[in-house]
């Protein structure tokens, strides 16, 4: 399998041609104001990481004062390097008050890069999930019961009166059965037939099925 070639990207070029002239400014810059050897070095270094550690924060924990307060400190200290090296200052001589900055910077940068990596986001709480409905059972038909008739004794001499028979009940409403359940009804019970050998029962039907009684009763009698 052939390996790739290798592409060169502009904007790639360019960020590395950017950045070493940023890391060269800020080494000439530290070395001007009496940090010499490898300290000089370190100094780029610092700024740089500074600046890489607030970006990151901001792409992955979103805006926050912290990280953007940061961000402007190290870019203000790279930006100030380039145009102080630009010629606007002697760097023959360099001001006391730049000497100090520069000496003060690394314990700035140390408490800028423990804060961006250790302090906790502010994040909103993850909304609560919403509860599940909750559904009552349907009400189970109340059948009343007539009293019985009180036995006529034979002694008493008062003619005894007809007993009027209790009237039928009134048929229960049909219960609506859609189609579509019809026929899935219709095909557990061949399944169940065809397992069991013998015909589906109510419960069983509405068991597989997850339906109320009354609606078990209606499906059974349409597959009857």
């Amino acid at each position: 399998m052939a390996r790739p070639a290798l592409r060169v990207d502009a904007v790639l070029v360019q960020a590395v041609i950017a950045g070493a002239l940023s890391f060269a400014h800020l080494h000439d810059l530290a070395a001007a104001a009496r940090q010499d050897g490898w300290k000089a070095w370190a100094y780029p270094i610092s700024v740089d990481l500074l600046l890489v550690a607030a970006w990151r924060r901001l792409r992955s924990d979103g805006a926050s004062r912290l990280a953007w307060c940061w961000f402007v400190i190290a870019l203000v200290a790279s930006l100030g390097a380039n145009v102080a090296t630009a010629g606007l200052l002697n760097l023959d001589h360099v001001p006391a008050w730049l000497r100090i900055l520069v000496a003060a910077w690394p314990a700035l940068a140390f408490m800028g890069g423990t804060l961006l990596a250790h302090s906790a986001t502010d994040r909103e709480p993850d909304p609560p999930a919403p509860a599940a409905p909750v559904t009552e059972p349907d009400p189970q038909p109340v059948t009343e019961t007539e009293p019985e008739p009180e036995p006529v004794s034979a002694a008493d001499d008062t003619p005894a009166l007809p007993v009027a028979e209790p009237a039928p009940a009134a048929p229960a409403p049909a219960v609506p059965v859609p189609a579509a359940l019809v026929d899935h009804a219709r095909k557990v019970a061949d399944d169940h037939h065809a397992r069991t050998g013998t015909p589906i029962d109510t419960d069983t039907l509405r068991a597989r099925l997850g339906v109320p009684p009354q609606l078990a009763d209606a499906i059974a009698a349409q597959l009857a």
